[in-house]
């Protein structure tokens, strides 16, 4: 079902004067965060990466750099290379810090606050083909369904075999699920379920209850979601 113009109007809206705000709010953070990615390892601040948003029109995503340089780097995997991040990029990952600039593509209109995870081009196959060439409907944004799953479940598994079997499907398939769940109630419920999750991680109070809303949205095996569950219970 297309959204009404009303709600994406509402919701362009609400990017606009969310991100500006939150541009100027959180300019100390930026700063603190500067100063300990230069102490942690000294070099380029930003991270900037080709990724598509609607209609697979592509647009440089900015991050703040949580990984040591690596010029020959993977960008087709799903998964970070672990052993490239640097203990102060950990701690703005998990924190979401290190995805502030994307404050920027927002207000820019490249991306929106709810919406699928931006793909890298070379991920265009896996993330927006077969049936999830839908997805491509939809603005990249900062958070949504698989995002939160990916960073509750996906982000407890390293190998990338082991996620892409256990992990990426329920990704994808929450990626689809939003784009039939477009509504401005919806959308506040997932910044709401993003702020808790981020809280969740820093306290070590793991959401267990949006996990398994999540899966259960799209999934229906109960012994898919115990495994999932019992990892961070």
């Amino acid at each position: 079902m297309k959204p009404s113009i009303g709600y994406r109007f509402l919701k362009r809206f609400f990017d606009i004067c969310a991100s500006g705000l939150a541009l100027i709010v959180l300019f100390p953070v930026w700063l603190i965060v500067i100063i300990g990615i230069e102490v942690s390892d000294p070099g380029p601040v930003f991270y900037y990466a080709k990724r598509v948003t609607k209609d697979n029109r592509v647009f440089k995503m900015y991050k703040f750099r949580s990984m040591r340089v690596d010029r020959n780097a993977n960008e087709k995997s799903l998964r970070p290379d672990q052993d490239r991040i640097f203990p102060f990029g950990r701690f703005i990952r998990a924190t979401k810090l290190d995805e502030l600039p994307q404050l920027l593509n927002v207000f820019l209109g490249d991306m929106t606050v709810v919406g699928p995870r931006p793909a890298a081009i070379d991920q265009i196959p896996i993330t927006r083909g077969g049936e999830n060439a839908i997805v491509a409907q939809l603005k990249a944004g900062l958070t949504s369904p698989s995002a939160l799953y990916d960073y509750l479940y996906g982000d407890t598994i390293e190998d990338e075999a082991e996620y892409m079997e256990k992990v990426a499907p329920t990704r994808l398939a929450l990626d689809r699920y939003y784009v039939g769940m477009q509504k401005t109630g919806y959308d506040i419920k997932l910044i709401w379920y993003t702020v808790l999750c981020i809280f969740g991680t820093v306290f070590h109070r793991p959401q267990v209850k949006i996990l398994k809303e999540l899966i259960e949205a799209v999934d229906g095996d109960k012994r898919a979601l115990e495994e999932v569950v019992g990892v961070l219970t």
